[in-house]
Protein backbone atom coordinates (compact mmCIF):
# COMPACT_ATOMS: atom_id res chain seq x y z
CA UNK A 1 0.00 0.00 0.00
CA UNK A 2 0.93 3.36 -0.53
CA UNK A 3 2.37 5.26 3.15
CA UNK A 4 2.39 8.69 3.61
CA UNK A 5 5.65 9.93 4.55
CA UNK A 6 5.34 14.01 4.93
CA UNK A 7 3.32 16.48 4.53
CA UNK A 8 0.41 18.67 5.97
CA UNK A 9 -3.20 20.20 6.07
CA UNK A 10 -3.83 16.82 3.90
CA UNK A 11 -1.98 17.49 1.28
CA UNK A 12 0.19 14.59 0.09
CA UNK A 13 3.73 15.50 -0.95
CA UNK A 14 5.33 11.89 -0.80
CA UNK A 15 4.45 8.37 -0.54
CA UNK A 16 6.46 5.49 -0.90
CA UNK A 17 4.92 1.87 -1.61
CA UNK A 18 5.63 -1.27 -1.05
CA UNK A 19 5.69 -4.74 -2.29
CA UNK A 20 2.16 -5.13 -3.40
CA UNK A 21 0.56 -2.40 -4.99
CA UNK A 22 -3.27 -1.95 -6.26
CA UNK A 23 -3.40 0.40 -8.93
CA UNK A 24 -7.10 0.77 -9.93
CA UNK A 25 -7.83 2.93 -13.13
CA UNK A 26 -11.67 4.25 -13.31
CA UNK A 27 -13.35 6.04 -16.18
CA UNK A 28 -16.71 6.19 -18.41
CA UNK A 29 -17.46 3.34 -20.80
CA UNK A 30 -15.62 4.27 -24.24
CA UNK A 31 -12.97 5.96 -22.28
CA UNK A 32 -10.46 2.77 -23.14
CA UNK A 33 -10.43 1.62 -19.73
CA UNK A 34 -9.55 -2.07 -21.01
CA UNK A 35 -6.99 -0.63 -23.65
CA UNK A 36 -4.56 0.44 -20.44
CA UNK A 37 -5.40 -2.50 -19.20
CA UNK A 38 -4.29 -4.73 -22.21
CA UNK A 39 -1.22 -2.57 -22.49
CA UNK A 40 -0.18 -2.41 -19.10
CA UNK A 41 -1.04 -6.34 -17.82
CA UNK A 42 1.93 -6.88 -21.31
CA UNK A 43 3.98 -4.37 -20.00
CA UNK A 44 4.39 -5.04 -16.09
CA UNK A 45 4.88 -8.90 -16.78
CA UNK A 46 7.27 -8.57 -19.48
CA UNK A 47 8.94 -6.04 -16.67
CA UNK A 48 9.73 -8.92 -14.74
CA UNK A 49 6.58 -8.23 -11.99
CA UNK A 50 4.15 -10.24 -10.75
CA UNK A 51 0.58 -8.95 -11.57
CA UNK A 52 -2.78 -9.93 -10.85
CA UNK A 53 -5.42 -8.19 -13.17
CA UNK A 54 -9.15 -8.11 -12.89
CA UNK A 55 -12.31 -5.65 -14.00
CA UNK A 56 -15.66 -4.43 -13.67
CA UNK A 57 -18.04 -3.11 -16.08
CA UNK A 58 -21.40 -1.72 -16.90
CA UNK A 59 -23.92 -3.20 -19.30
CA UNK A 60 -23.31 -0.16 -21.69
CA UNK A 61 -21.23 1.32 -24.51
CA UNK A 62 -20.85 4.66 -23.04
CA UNK A 63 -21.73 6.36 -19.67
CA UNK A 64 -21.71 4.69 -16.48
CA UNK A 65 -18.12 3.85 -14.38
CA UNK A 66 -16.28 0.58 -15.06
CA UNK A 67 -12.83 0.01 -13.70
CA UNK A 68 -9.79 -2.19 -13.72
CA UNK A 69 -7.07 -3.43 -10.52
CA UNK A 70 -3.85 -4.38 -11.81
CA UNK A 71 -2.26 -5.43 -8.44
CA UNK A 72 1.78 -5.26 -9.25
CA UNK A 73 3.78 -7.26 -6.77
CA UNK A 74 7.46 -8.43 -5.76
CA UNK A 75 5.64 -12.18 -5.38
CA UNK A 76 2.45 -14.02 -7.09
CA UNK A 77 -0.72 -12.11 -6.75
CA UNK A 78 -3.91 -13.77 -7.70
CA UNK A 79 -6.62 -12.75 -6.41
CA UNK A 80 -9.03 -9.37 -5.96
CA UNK A 81 -8.11 -6.89 -3.60
CA UNK A 82 -10.85 -4.49 -1.79
CA UNK A 83 -7.84 -1.74 -1.31
CA UNK A 84 -6.78 0.46 -3.64
CA UNK A 85 -3.48 2.39 -3.03
CA UNK A 86 -3.02 4.15 -6.64
CA UNK A 87 -6.18 5.06 -8.11
CA UNK A 88 -6.47 7.27 -11.41
CA UNK A 89 -9.93 8.98 -11.80
CA UNK A 90 -10.78 9.40 -15.61
CA UNK A 91 -14.09 10.46 -14.98
CA UNK A 92 -15.94 12.75 -12.46
CA UNK A 93 -17.43 9.83 -11.19
CA UNK A 94 -14.67 7.97 -10.26
CA UNK A 95 -14.14 8.56 -6.78
CA UNK A 96 -18.08 8.60 -6.00
CA UNK A 97 -17.76 4.87 -7.24
CA UNK A 98 -15.28 3.77 -5.55
CA UNK A 99 -15.92 5.88 -2.56
CA UNK A 100 -16.67 2.42 -0.38
CA UNK A 101 -12.97 1.51 -1.17
CA UNK A 102 -10.99 4.91 -0.66
CA UNK A 103 -8.93 4.83 2.20
CA UNK A 104 -6.91 7.79 3.85
CA UNK A 105 -3.98 6.01 2.35
CA UNK A 106 -5.37 5.67 -1.21
CA UNK A 107 -3.77 8.30 -3.68
CA UNK A 108 -5.93 9.90 -6.35
CA UNK A 109 -4.60 10.97 -9.40
CA UNK A 110 -6.30 12.56 -12.67
CA UNK A 111 -6.97 15.59 -14.28
CA UNK A 112 -7.91 18.61 -12.35
CA UNK A 113 -11.32 18.90 -14.05
CA UNK A 114 -11.96 15.14 -12.85
CA UNK A 115 -10.28 16.34 -9.22
CA UNK A 116 -11.57 19.58 -9.06
CA UNK A 117 -15.09 19.00 -6.42
CA UNK A 118 -12.45 17.06 -4.25
CA UNK A 119 -11.19 18.33 -1.31
CA UNK A 120 -7.36 17.60 -0.25
CA UNK A 121 -8.25 17.85 3.64
CA UNK A 122 -10.20 14.68 2.51
CA UNK A 123 -8.71 13.03 -0.34
CA UNK A 124 -4.86 12.82 -0.77
CA UNK A 125 -4.61 14.33 -4.75
CA UNK A 126 -2.32 14.74 -7.37
CA UNK A 127 -3.22 16.78 -10.21
CA UNK A 128 -1.87 15.21 -13.91
CA UNK A 129 -2.35 16.95 -17.12
CA UNK A 130 -3.51 13.77 -19.06
CA UNK A 131 -6.37 16.04 -21.09
CA UNK A 132 -4.15 18.88 -21.98
CA UNK A 133 -1.24 16.60 -23.11
CA UNK A 134 -3.76 14.73 -25.26
CA UNK A 135 -5.39 17.72 -26.78
CA UNK A 136 -1.75 18.61 -28.47
CA UNK A 137 -1.90 15.43 -29.90
CA UNK A 138 -5.33 15.70 -31.54
CA UNK A 139 -8.24 14.88 -28.63
CA UNK A 140 -8.64 12.99 -25.56
CA UNK A 141 -8.22 9.79 -27.47
CA UNK A 142 -4.96 9.47 -26.58
CA UNK A 143 -5.39 10.42 -22.58
CA UNK A 144 -5.91 6.49 -21.80
CA UNK A 145 -2.14 5.66 -23.77
CA UNK A 146 -0.76 8.87 -21.32
CA UNK A 147 -2.26 7.03 -18.79
CA UNK A 148 -0.91 3.92 -19.68
CA UNK A 149 2.78 5.18 -20.27
CA UNK A 150 2.44 7.41 -16.79
CA UNK A 151 1.55 4.40 -14.90
CA UNK A 152 4.16 2.30 -16.51
CA UNK A 153 7.22 4.99 -15.90
CA UNK A 154 6.29 4.90 -12.01
CA UNK A 155 6.78 1.05 -12.28
CA UNK A 156 10.31 1.62 -13.72
CA UNK A 157 9.56 -0.16 -16.81
CA UNK A 158 11.19 0.94 -20.09
CA UNK A 159 10.25 2.97 -22.46
CA UNK A 160 11.67 0.73 -25.32
CA UNK A 161 9.34 -1.87 -23.77
CA UNK A 162 6.88 0.30 -23.77
CA UNK A 163 6.80 1.43 -27.03
CA UNK A 164 7.20 -2.31 -28.38
CA UNK A 165 3.77 -2.83 -26.87
CA UNK A 166 2.28 0.04 -28.56
CA UNK A 167 3.57 -0.64 -31.71
CA UNK A 168 1.97 -4.39 -31.49
CA UNK A 169 -1.50 -2.86 -30.40
CA UNK A 170 -1.28 0.18 -33.07
CA UNK A 171 0.44 -0.37 -36.22
CA UNK A 172 -2.31 -2.11 -37.90
CA UNK A 173 -4.38 1.42 -37.48
CA UNK A 174 -1.38 3.56 -40.03
CA UNK A 175 1.69 5.42 -39.56
CA UNK A 176 0.00 8.84 -38.24
CA UNK A 177 -1.94 7.11 -35.23
CA UNK A 178 0.86 4.78 -34.47
CA UNK A 179 3.08 7.78 -34.32
CA UNK A 180 1.03 9.99 -31.93
CA UNK A 181 0.11 7.23 -29.45
CA UNK A 182 3.95 6.54 -29.30
CA UNK A 183 4.31 10.32 -28.50
CA UNK A 184 1.24 9.86 -26.15
CA UNK A 185 3.37 7.14 -24.06
CA UNK A 186 6.40 9.40 -23.99
CA UNK A 187 4.07 12.39 -22.91
CA UNK A 188 3.00 9.86 -19.79
CA UNK A 189 6.54 8.98 -19.17
CA UNK A 190 7.64 12.85 -18.63
CA UNK A 191 4.66 13.27 -15.80
CA UNK A 192 5.42 9.96 -14.10
CA UNK A 193 9.27 10.89 -14.16
CA UNK A 194 8.50 14.46 -13.03
CA UNK A 195 6.22 12.78 -10.26
CA UNK A 196 9.01 10.67 -9.23
CA UNK A 197 11.83 13.26 -9.09
CA UNK A 198 9.66 15.66 -6.98
CA UNK A 199 9.29 12.86 -4.34
CA UNK A 200 5.19 12.86 -5.04
CA UNK A 201 5.28 8.80 -6.06
CA UNK A 202 7.73 6.49 -5.11
CA UNK A 203 7.51 2.81 -5.67
CA UNK A 204 9.10 -0.03 -4.01
CA UNK A 205 8.22 -3.40 -5.74
CA UNK A 206 11.05 -5.54 -6.98
CA UNK A 207 11.26 -7.25 -10.63
CA UNK A 208 12.64 -10.49 -10.99
CA UNK A 209 13.80 -11.84 -14.37
CA UNK A 210 12.04 -15.07 -13.94
CA UNK A 211 8.88 -13.61 -14.43
CA UNK A 212 9.61 -12.24 -17.92
CA UNK A 213 9.55 -15.97 -18.85
CA UNK A 214 6.10 -17.17 -17.60
CA UNK A 215 3.52 -16.99 -19.15
CA UNK A 216 0.37 -14.44 -18.71
CA UNK A 217 -3.03 -15.85 -19.03
CA UNK A 218 -6.20 -15.08 -18.71
CA UNK A 219 -9.55 -17.10 -17.28
CA UNK A 220 -11.20 -17.24 -20.69
CA UNK A 221 -7.71 -17.94 -22.37
CA UNK A 222 -6.51 -21.13 -20.60
CA UNK A 223 -10.47 -22.59 -20.97
CA UNK A 224 -10.06 -22.05 -24.55
CA UNK A 225 -6.86 -23.84 -25.03
CA UNK A 226 -7.68 -26.75 -22.48
CA UNK A 227 -10.59 -27.16 -25.14
CA UNK A 228 -8.32 -27.45 -28.16
CA UNK A 229 -6.11 -29.58 -26.16
CA UNK A 230 -8.94 -31.76 -25.25
CA UNK A 231 -9.70 -32.25 -29.29
CA UNK A 232 -12.44 -29.62 -29.79
CA UNK A 233 -13.16 -29.58 -33.56
CA UNK A 234 -16.58 -27.73 -33.42
CA UNK A 235 -18.46 -25.41 -31.52
CA UNK A 236 -21.66 -23.63 -32.17
CA UNK A 237 -22.85 -20.61 -29.85
CA UNK A 238 -24.72 -17.70 -29.77
CA UNK A 239 -22.91 -14.90 -28.33
CA UNK A 240 -23.89 -13.67 -24.51
CA UNK A 241 -21.28 -12.27 -21.87
CA UNK A 242 -19.27 -13.84 -20.32
CA UNK A 243 -18.95 -16.77 -22.89
CA UNK A 244 -18.79 -14.47 -25.58
CA UNK A 245 -14.92 -14.00 -25.29
CA UNK A 246 -14.48 -17.54 -25.25
CA UNK A 247 -16.39 -18.18 -28.31
CA UNK A 248 -14.21 -15.13 -30.05
CA UNK A 249 -11.38 -17.14 -28.79
CA UNK A 250 -12.10 -20.37 -30.05
CA UNK A 251 -13.54 -18.26 -33.38
CA UNK A 252 -10.06 -16.78 -33.98
CA UNK A 253 -7.42 -19.82 -33.29
CA UNK A 254 -10.27 -22.16 -35.44
CA UNK A 255 -8.23 -22.23 -38.88
CA UNK A 256 -5.30 -23.28 -37.36
CA UNK A 257 -6.44 -26.00 -35.41
CA UNK A 258 -8.98 -27.53 -38.15
CA UNK A 259 -12.05 -26.09 -35.64
CA UNK A 260 -15.41 -25.40 -37.81
CA UNK A 261 -16.92 -22.83 -35.55
CA UNK A 262 -20.91 -21.78 -36.35
CA UNK A 263 -22.14 -18.54 -34.43
CA UNK A 264 -26.03 -19.81 -34.54
CA UNK A 265 -29.21 -17.73 -34.86
CA UNK A 266 -30.36 -18.68 -30.60
CA UNK A 267 -28.94 -20.93 -28.14
CA UNK A 268 -31.51 -23.85 -29.03
CA UNK A 269 -30.11 -24.02 -32.35
CA UNK A 270 -26.54 -24.08 -31.13
CA UNK A 271 -26.65 -27.33 -28.83
CA UNK A 272 -28.69 -29.22 -31.77
CA UNK A 273 -26.01 -28.30 -33.95
CA UNK A 274 -23.11 -29.49 -31.40
CA UNK A 275 -25.41 -32.77 -30.55
CA UNK A 276 -25.83 -33.40 -34.36
CA UNK A 277 -21.55 -33.01 -34.91
CA UNK A 278 -21.56 -35.31 -31.73
CA UNK A 279 -23.36 -37.59 -33.54
CA UNK A 280 -21.47 -37.56 -36.62
CA UNK A 281 -18.11 -37.95 -34.63
CA UNK A 282 -16.99 -34.07 -33.90
CA UNK A 283 -15.61 -33.49 -30.26
CA UNK A 284 -18.61 -30.70 -30.10
CA UNK A 285 -19.25 -27.88 -27.58
CA UNK A 286 -21.14 -24.99 -26.67
CA UNK A 287 -20.57 -21.52 -24.53
CA UNK A 288 -23.16 -19.57 -22.94
CA UNK A 289 -24.23 -17.72 -20.01
CA UNK A 290 -27.63 -18.99 -17.33
CA UNK A 291 -30.13 -17.50 -19.19
CA UNK A 292 -29.13 -18.57 -22.53
CA UNK A 293 -28.06 -22.15 -21.54
CA UNK A 294 -32.04 -22.35 -20.25
CA UNK A 295 -32.99 -22.24 -23.53
CA UNK A 296 -30.90 -25.47 -23.65
CA UNK A 297 -32.16 -27.57 -21.45
CA UNK A 298 -34.54 -29.29 -23.66
CA UNK A 299 -31.43 -30.48 -25.29
CA UNK A 300 -29.91 -31.36 -22.64
CA UNK A 301 -32.05 -34.45 -22.03
CA UNK A 302 -32.02 -35.44 -25.94
CA UNK A 303 -28.18 -35.68 -24.92
CA UNK A 304 -29.12 -37.65 -22.32
CA UNK A 305 -31.30 -39.65 -24.05
CA UNK A 306 -29.24 -40.37 -27.52
CA UNK A 307 -26.19 -41.06 -25.34
CA UNK A 308 -23.75 -38.65 -27.41
CA UNK A 309 -21.23 -36.18 -25.71
CA UNK A 310 -21.12 -32.76 -25.46
CA UNK A 311 -19.55 -30.07 -23.67
CA UNK A 312 -20.96 -27.08 -22.12
CA UNK A 313 -19.32 -24.21 -20.90
CA UNK A 314 -21.29 -21.73 -18.44
CA UNK A 315 -20.12 -18.39 -17.72
CA UNK A 316 -22.37 -17.68 -14.95
CA UNK A 317 -23.49 -14.26 -14.35
CA UNK A 318 -26.33 -12.48 -11.48
CA UNK A 319 -29.90 -13.61 -12.78
CA UNK A 320 -32.88 -14.26 -12.65
CA UNK A 321 -33.28 -13.82 -16.91
CA UNK A 322 -30.67 -10.81 -17.79
CA UNK A 323 -29.64 -9.87 -14.52
CA UNK A 324 -26.71 -8.06 -14.14
CA UNK A 325 -25.21 -9.08 -17.39
CA UNK A 326 -21.58 -7.81 -17.07
CA UNK A 327 -21.27 -8.56 -13.41
CA UNK A 328 -20.35 -12.19 -11.63
CA UNK A 329 -21.97 -14.96 -9.53
CA UNK A 330 -21.91 -18.46 -9.22
CA UNK A 331 -25.59 -19.00 -9.10
CA UNK A 332 -26.14 -21.43 -12.56
CA UNK A 333 -24.55 -24.77 -10.16
CA UNK A 334 -28.49 -25.82 -9.97
CA UNK A 335 -29.18 -25.01 -13.27
CA UNK A 336 -26.41 -27.41 -14.48
CA UNK A 337 -27.18 -30.13 -12.01
CA UNK A 338 -31.05 -30.41 -12.78
CA UNK A 339 -31.31 -29.02 -16.44
CA UNK A 340 -32.88 -31.61 -18.38
CA UNK A 341 -36.53 -33.41 -18.04
CA UNK A 342 -36.08 -37.09 -16.73
CA UNK A 343 -32.66 -38.98 -14.54
CA UNK A 344 -29.64 -38.98 -16.40
CA UNK A 345 -25.85 -38.94 -15.34
CA UNK A 346 -23.53 -35.93 -16.48
CA UNK A 347 -20.33 -34.03 -14.84
CA UNK A 348 -19.87 -30.53 -13.64
CA UNK A 349 -16.06 -28.88 -13.40
CA UNK A 350 -15.80 -26.19 -11.91
CA UNK A 351 -12.16 -24.99 -11.97
CA UNK A 352 -10.26 -21.56 -9.93
CA UNK A 353 -7.14 -21.83 -10.75
CA UNK A 354 -5.11 -21.27 -14.31
CA UNK A 355 -3.11 -25.04 -14.17
CA UNK A 356 -7.16 -26.44 -12.81
CA UNK A 357 -9.05 -24.59 -15.52
CA UNK A 358 -6.79 -26.12 -18.97
CA UNK A 359 -7.00 -29.04 -17.12
CA UNK A 360 -10.47 -29.63 -16.32
CA UNK A 361 -11.80 -28.27 -19.92
CA UNK A 362 -8.96 -31.03 -21.70
CA UNK A 363 -10.66 -33.50 -20.01
CA UNK A 364 -14.29 -32.55 -20.26
CA UNK A 365 -14.07 -33.75 -23.81
CA UNK A 366 -12.48 -37.39 -22.59
CA UNK A 367 -15.07 -38.01 -20.29
CA UNK A 368 -17.94 -36.66 -22.43
CA UNK A 369 -16.92 -39.35 -25.17
CA UNK A 370 -16.11 -42.04 -22.30
CA UNK A 371 -19.50 -41.74 -20.87
CA UNK A 372 -21.81 -40.45 -23.35
CA UNK A 373 -22.99 -37.59 -21.40
CA UNK A 374 -22.75 -33.88 -21.37
CA UNK A 375 -20.02 -32.40 -19.44
CA UNK A 376 -20.25 -28.99 -17.94
CA UNK A 377 -17.36 -26.45 -17.58
CA UNK A 378 -19.02 -24.05 -14.53
CA UNK A 379 -16.90 -20.40 -15.20
CA UNK A 380 -18.18 -16.98 -14.34
CA UNK A 381 -17.48 -13.08 -15.38
CA UNK A 382 -14.38 -13.32 -12.91
CA UNK A 383 -12.61 -15.99 -13.55
CA UNK A 384 -13.24 -15.30 -16.95
CA UNK A 385 -11.89 -11.99 -17.23
CA UNK A 386 -8.85 -12.08 -14.86
CA UNK A 387 -5.18 -11.97 -15.62
CA UNK A 388 -2.04 -13.55 -13.92
CA UNK A 389 1.33 -15.06 -14.62
CA UNK A 390 1.84 -18.43 -14.11
CA UNK A 391 5.01 -20.66 -14.77
CA UNK A 392 3.35 -23.07 -17.07
CA UNK A 393 0.45 -24.88 -17.57
CA UNK A 394 0.43 -28.82 -17.65
CA UNK A 395 0.71 -29.48 -21.34
CA UNK A 396 2.56 -32.71 -20.66
CA UNK A 397 -0.52 -34.29 -19.06
CA UNK A 398 -2.30 -34.37 -21.95
CA UNK A 399 -3.77 -37.57 -22.90
CA UNK A 400 -6.67 -37.95 -25.90
CA UNK A 401 -8.35 -41.75 -25.60
CA UNK A 402 -10.70 -42.58 -28.70
CA UNK A 403 -14.14 -44.00 -27.98
CA UNK A 404 -15.27 -44.39 -31.41
CA UNK A 405 -15.51 -47.80 -32.74
CA UNK A 406 -16.09 -49.24 -36.03
CA UNK A 407 -19.46 -50.85 -36.49
CA UNK A 408 -20.53 -54.39 -37.82
CA UNK A 409 -23.70 -55.23 -39.56
CA UNK A 410 -25.57 -55.87 -36.49
CA UNK A 411 -24.54 -52.66 -34.70
CA UNK A 412 -26.73 -51.90 -31.75
CA UNK A 413 -26.47 -48.34 -30.51
CA UNK A 414 -27.60 -48.72 -27.18
CA UNK A 415 -26.52 -52.15 -26.40
CA UNK A 416 -27.02 -53.08 -22.73
CA UNK A 417 -23.98 -53.63 -21.12
CA UNK A 418 -22.94 -54.15 -17.69
CA UNK A 419 -21.30 -50.83 -17.03
CA UNK A 420 -23.91 -48.47 -18.79
CA UNK A 421 -21.35 -47.82 -21.84
CA UNK A 422 -22.79 -48.93 -24.70
CA UNK A 423 -19.87 -49.21 -27.66
CA UNK A 424 -20.18 -45.58 -29.70
CA UNK A 425 -20.63 -45.81 -33.51
CA UNK A 426 -21.00 -43.02 -35.80
CA UNK A 427 -22.47 -42.84 -39.53
CA UNK A 428 -20.47 -43.88 -42.44
CA UNK A 429 -17.87 -45.81 -40.24
CA UNK A 430 -18.21 -49.34 -40.75
CA UNK A 431 -21.46 -51.41 -41.78
CA UNK A 432 -23.88 -50.63 -38.86
CA UNK A 433 -26.75 -48.19 -38.94
CA UNK A 434 -26.09 -45.89 -35.96
CA UNK A 435 -29.86 -44.94 -35.01
CA UNK A 436 -30.75 -42.81 -32.29
CA UNK A 437 -34.20 -41.12 -31.22
CA UNK A 438 -35.44 -39.13 -28.37
CA UNK A 439 -38.27 -40.66 -27.65
CA UNK A 440 -37.03 -44.58 -25.23
CA UNK A 441 -35.60 -46.97 -27.24
CA UNK A 442 -34.54 -50.29 -27.61
CA UNK A 443 -31.03 -51.34 -28.30
CA UNK A 444 -31.20 -50.62 -31.72
CA UNK A 445 -32.31 -47.59 -31.33
CA UNK A 446 -35.79 -48.03 -32.15
CA UNK A 447 -38.58 -46.18 -30.69
CA UNK A 448 -40.23 -49.11 -27.77
CA UNK A 449 -42.99 -48.46 -25.32
CA UNK A 450 -42.13 -51.87 -23.68
CA UNK A 451 -42.21 -51.09 -20.24
CA UNK A 452 -39.27 -53.70 -18.85
CA UNK A 453 -37.38 -52.28 -21.39
CA UNK A 454 -37.91 -48.63 -20.23
CA UNK A 455 -36.96 -49.50 -16.57
CA UNK A 456 -33.92 -51.16 -18.17
CA UNK A 457 -32.69 -48.47 -20.27
CA UNK A 458 -32.92 -46.20 -17.40
CA UNK A 459 -31.08 -48.62 -15.04
CA UNK A 460 -28.45 -48.75 -18.48
CA UNK A 461 -27.87 -45.31 -18.54
CA UNK A 462 -27.75 -44.34 -14.60
CA UNK A 463 -25.00 -47.35 -14.54
CA UNK A 464 -22.85 -45.13 -15.30
CA UNK A 465 -22.71 -43.47 -12.49
CA UNK A 466 -20.28 -46.34 -10.70
CA UNK A 467 -18.36 -45.87 -13.82
CA UNK A 468 -17.69 -42.01 -13.40
CA UNK A 469 -17.82 -41.96 -9.60
CA UNK A 470 -14.02 -44.26 -9.80
CA UNK A 471 -12.51 -41.12 -11.64
CA UNK A 472 -13.84 -38.56 -9.69
CA UNK A 473 -11.35 -35.15 -9.12
CA UNK A 474 -10.47 -35.52 -5.41
CA UNK A 475 -10.75 -31.69 -3.35
CA UNK A 476 -7.75 -30.01 -2.83
CA UNK A 477 -6.92 -29.56 0.56
CA UNK A 478 -5.04 -26.58 1.44
CA UNK A 479 -3.30 -26.81 5.08
CA UNK A 480 -2.34 -29.37 7.24
CA UNK A 481 -4.93 -32.15 7.82
CA UNK A 482 -5.04 -31.84 12.22
CA UNK A 483 -7.45 -28.82 11.47
CA UNK A 484 -10.36 -27.05 13.42
CA UNK A 485 -12.04 -25.26 11.26
CA UNK A 486 -12.52 -26.08 7.18
CA UNK A 487 -13.24 -23.63 4.99
CA UNK A 488 -15.03 -24.92 1.80
CA UNK A 489 -15.68 -23.19 -1.80
CA UNK A 490 -15.68 -24.23 -5.19
CA UNK A 491 -14.51 -22.27 -8.77
CA UNK A 492 -13.12 -18.87 -8.61
CA UNK A 493 -12.99 -18.36 -5.03
CA UNK A 494 -9.79 -20.55 -4.71
CA UNK A 495 -7.57 -17.48 -4.53
CA UNK A 496 -9.28 -15.31 -2.72
CA UNK A 497 -9.36 -18.33 -0.05
CA UNK A 498 -6.32 -19.07 -0.04
CA UNK A 499 -4.84 -15.53 0.27
CA UNK A 500 -6.91 -14.67 2.98
CA UNK A 501 -5.18 -18.37 4.91
CA UNK A 502 -1.78 -16.80 3.70
CA UNK A 503 -2.57 -13.65 5.90
CA UNK A 504 -4.16 -15.49 8.65
CA UNK A 505 -1.11 -17.89 9.66
CA UNK A 506 -3.49 -19.79 11.80
CA UNK A 507 -3.19 -23.36 11.18
CA UNK A 508 -6.41 -24.06 13.14
CA UNK A 509 -8.40 -23.22 9.67
CA UNK A 510 -7.69 -25.53 6.40
CA UNK A 511 -9.35 -24.78 2.72
CA UNK A 512 -11.10 -27.73 0.96
CA UNK A 513 -11.55 -26.54 -2.93
CA UNK A 514 -13.80 -28.58 -4.87
CA UNK A 515 -12.95 -28.15 -9.04
CA UNK A 516 -15.41 -31.15 -9.28
CA UNK A 517 -18.51 -30.21 -8.19
CA UNK A 518 -20.68 -33.10 -9.66
CA UNK A 519 -20.42 -35.85 -8.54
CA UNK A 520 -18.58 -35.32 -5.26
CA UNK A 521 -15.74 -37.12 -4.53
CA UNK A 522 -16.06 -39.88 -1.94
CA UNK A 523 -13.10 -38.35 0.60
CA UNK A 524 -16.04 -35.08 0.80
CA UNK A 525 -17.67 -36.61 3.72
CA UNK A 526 -14.63 -37.35 5.66
CA UNK A 527 -13.17 -34.27 5.32
CA UNK A 528 -16.37 -32.61 7.20
CA UNK A 529 -16.29 -34.71 10.05
CA UNK A 530 -12.57 -34.20 10.95
CA UNK A 531 -13.62 -30.54 11.44
CA UNK A 532 -15.28 -28.88 14.42
CA UNK A 533 -16.88 -26.17 12.76
CA UNK A 534 -16.83 -25.60 8.67
CA UNK A 535 -17.85 -22.65 6.79
CA UNK A 536 -18.45 -22.04 2.65
CA UNK A 537 -18.23 -18.99 1.03
CA UNK A 538 -20.20 -18.79 -2.31
CA UNK A 539 -21.23 -16.20 -4.65
CA UNK A 540 -25.11 -16.97 -4.93
CA UNK A 541 -28.34 -16.68 -2.22
CA UNK A 542 -28.70 -19.79 -1.48
CA UNK A 543 -25.43 -21.40 -0.78
CA UNK A 544 -26.05 -23.73 -3.93
CA UNK A 545 -22.87 -25.61 -3.01
CA UNK A 546 -23.46 -26.13 0.41
CA UNK A 547 -27.09 -27.70 -0.08
CA UNK A 548 -25.72 -29.77 -2.29
CA UNK A 549 -23.14 -31.45 -0.14
CA UNK A 550 -25.76 -31.71 2.30
CA UNK A 551 -27.80 -33.27 0.22
CA UNK A 552 -24.84 -35.68 -0.69
CA UNK A 553 -23.63 -36.10 2.74
CA UNK A 554 -26.06 -35.30 5.07
CA UNK A 555 -23.21 -32.79 6.55
CA UNK A 556 -25.09 -29.35 7.13
CA UNK A 557 -22.53 -26.60 7.16
CA UNK A 558 -22.07 -24.94 10.06
CA UNK A 559 -21.91 -21.14 8.33
CA UNK A 560 -22.48 -19.81 4.47
CA UNK A 561 -20.82 -16.64 4.03
CA UNK A 562 -23.15 -15.82 0.41
CA UNK A 563 -22.24 -13.07 -1.82
CA UNK A 564 -24.75 -12.18 -4.89
CA UNK A 565 -24.03 -8.18 -5.38
CA UNK A 566 -21.98 -8.87 -8.71
CA UNK A 567 -18.80 -8.98 -7.35
CA UNK A 568 -16.38 -11.47 -5.77
CA UNK A 569 -15.04 -12.54 -2.99
CA UNK A 570 -11.94 -9.60 -1.63
CA UNK A 571 -9.30 -11.09 0.38
CA UNK A 572 -10.69 -8.55 2.97
CA UNK A 573 -13.87 -9.96 3.33
CA UNK A 574 -12.38 -13.45 3.62
CA UNK A 575 -10.20 -12.18 6.33
CA UNK A 576 -12.62 -10.55 8.09
CA UNK A 577 -15.03 -13.52 8.27
CA UNK A 578 -12.63 -15.74 8.98
CA UNK A 579 -11.48 -13.58 12.33
CA UNK A 580 -15.44 -13.95 13.41
CA UNK A 581 -15.41 -17.48 12.97
CA UNK A 582 -12.18 -17.99 15.37
CA UNK A 583 -13.62 -15.21 17.41
CA UNK A 584 -11.33 -12.15 16.95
Amino acid sequence: MFNKISGGNGNITSFLGDDDVSLVLCGEAGQGIQTVESILVQVIKKGGYHLFSTKEYMSRVRGGQNSTQIRVSSSRARAFLNRIDLLLALSNGAVEHLQKRITSHTLIMGDEKHLISLSSDQYNLIEVPLLEEAQKLGGPIYSNVIAAGLLSCLLNISINLFNQRIRDMFARKGTEILENDLKAGKAGYKIGKNLVQTGKVKLNIQNSPEVKKELLLNGTDVVGWGCLAGGCNFMSSYPMTPSTPLQVFMASNANEFNLIFEQAEDEIAAINMALGASYAGAHSMVATSGSGFALMEEAVGLAGMIETPVVIYIGQRPGPAVGLPTRTSQEDLNLALYSGPGEFPRIIFAPGKMEDAFVMSQLAFNLADKYQIPVFILSDQYFADIYYNVPSIPIEDVENNKYIIKTNADYKRHLLTPDGISPRGIPGYGEGVVVVDSDEHDEDGHLTEDLDLRRRMVDKRLKKLEEIQKEVISPELVGGEDYQFLILGWGSTYWAIHEAMDNMKDNRFSFLHFKQVYPLHSSTKEYLAEAEKTLIFENNANGQFGNLIKLETGHEIHRMVLKYNGMPFSVEEVVKNLKNVRGG
